[in-house]
């Protein structure tokens, strides 16, 4: 398989400036237990406290975002890749972003 990560992180960051909820999102990668899904936020958009998988990661491709766990938040921009904390967390556009989240599921 070969994707253009920059292109489909355009597409859907337009589709999410459209959208009434701010945001869109394609499962880009779906092999076993791995997952892979381009989501795209507008700025203010979250993606409310849930659960985390037994594991994973996400990468900004675009913009600002901040992932936050229980008292802590850290702030990420494009180009930069973090383990998801293996508890409950949320994710909040700082501008208009576009994130690869990569998990691990049962």
């Amino acid at each position: 398989m070969n994707l253009d990560l920059s292109a489909l992180a355009d597409e859907h960051l337009a589709a999410a400036r459209t959208a009434e909820h701010g945001r869109s999102a394609h499962l880009v990668v779906h092999d076993g237990v791995l997952r892979q899904t381009v989501i795209a936020l507008t700025s203010g958009t979250a993606l409310d406290e849930h659960n985390a998988p037994p594991a994973a990661s996400l990468q900004v491709l675009r913009g600002r975002v901040r992932l936050t766990a229980a008292e802590r938040s850290a702030d990420m921009s494009a180009g930069e890749l973090r383990m998801i904390p293996k508890e409950r967390h949320g994710l909040t556009a700082l501008e208009d972003a576009v994130v690869l989240l990569t998990a691990v599921n049962d």
